[in-house]
């Protein structure tokens, strides 16, 4: 076999050439194309007894990445869905090596047309506005730690942020004056601005203090090192909040609930209050409205509601009374700083 169909040279020129220079990736993209390929030098090695230095394009056949993704699901226990994502990086390296070597295009399309796997969309959990409340209650504010974990609880629920956009935010991502806003940095390279309630903004600049004048890019949270927080203390952060709201509201025990339920939390509540649709999609930073359109399906509050507008006892269709939200003048002003 020739040296110049070795897999090492090409995975280096995927990686730092077509990810990098070329697509401009995002660096979590990059780490999980270059995790996909360690995952597979791992499997050569143990299954195939195969130096990953010494492996070859040819090895690498439609067989081989089959037994590689069943070994993804049964050994390593992965979800259909990580299943899917690494045989998507599986697809765009084979793509770049079929463009280089025209001779490998007929292999890399063999392996090109292994299919994603169909996967059911998994249920969509959210808090009720009790629920939600018993988790902002949970942090002591006469402790400087309590402060900042009521404020970074306060900041995910007012704006539907993820763990890693909330933990990265700094002190130049806010605006705490005139129309209170906070940038997001979110997937993609994407950047977005949210609004602030007015308790929020209250609350950061508590939070804050005299770092609101000190370097812009200093991080708004801290862990208790004094050290920027990272998406994993966020996620611990929400854990042990919702173990101990959980003692006051036992129907918490019930639910899976991360920084992504509170992100999901947010949209349903913004839904119910009469939000539209697109504005929420930009309020949570959503490329496609479909991905938006989930949180109308599982919001049973809402099918309820309908269906005693629908009912022959229920109210009249004909009413011309407003909607409840027109007369909430917090949120009123709220909408229209967006």
């Amino acid at each position: 076999m020739s040296d110049h169909h070795l897999m090492g040279p090409f995975v280096r020129r995927f990686l730092l050439e077509e990810l990098v220079a070329d697509r401009n990736l995002t660096p979590n993209t990059q780490k999980s194309y270059r995790d996909t390929i360690r995952l597979l030098f791992g499997f050569l090695a143990d299954r195939h007894a195969t130096d990953p230095t010494r492996a070859t394009v040819e090895q690498v056949d439609a067989t081989v990445a089959r037994s590689f993704l069943a070994h993804l699901e049964d050994d390593r226990g992965n979800s259909i869905s990580t299943r899917n994502q690494r045989l998507a990086a599986l697809h765009s390296l084979f793509r770049f090596i079929g463009r280089l070597v025209p001779e490998l295009v007929d292999h890399a399309a063999q392996i090109q047309a292994i299919p994603l796997r169909r996967t059911a969309a998994p249920v969509m959990s959210y808090l009720d506005k009790h629920e939600m409340a018993a988790l902002l209650a949970v942090p002591d504010c006469h402790r400087a730690l309590g402060r900042r974990d009521y404020a970074l609880l306060l900041l995910l629920y007012n704006t539907g942020a993820r763990a890693t956009e909330a933990a990265q935010v700094t002190v130049a991502d806010l605006n705490l004056g005139t129309s209170p806003s906070v940038r997001f940095h979110g997937k993609g390279r994407k950047i977005r601005t949210c609004p602030l309630w007015a308790r929020t903004v209250e609350i950061l600049r508590d939070l804050l203090g005299v770092r609101l004048d000190g370097p812009r890019e200093a991080p708004v949270f801290l862990n208790v090192r004094r050290q920027p927080i990272t998406r994993y203390g966020v996620h611990a952060l929400v854990a042990r909040t919702v173990e101990k709201a959980a003692e006051t509201v036992p129907s918490l025990r019930d639910k899976r609930v991360s920084p992504h339920t509170i992100r999901h939390t947010t949209a349903v509540h913004l839904l119910r209050a009469g939000v539209d649709i697109n504005t929420i999609r930009a309020w949570l930073g959503h490329v496609s409205l479909e991905t938006t359109n989930r949180y109308a399906e599982v919001d049973l509050e809402m099918k309820a509601e309908a269906l005693r507008t629908c009912a022959v006892c229920g109210p009249n269709p004909t009413s011309k009374s407003s909607p409840s939200w027109h007369t909430d003048g917090e949120l009123m002003s709220f909408l229209a700083s967006l």
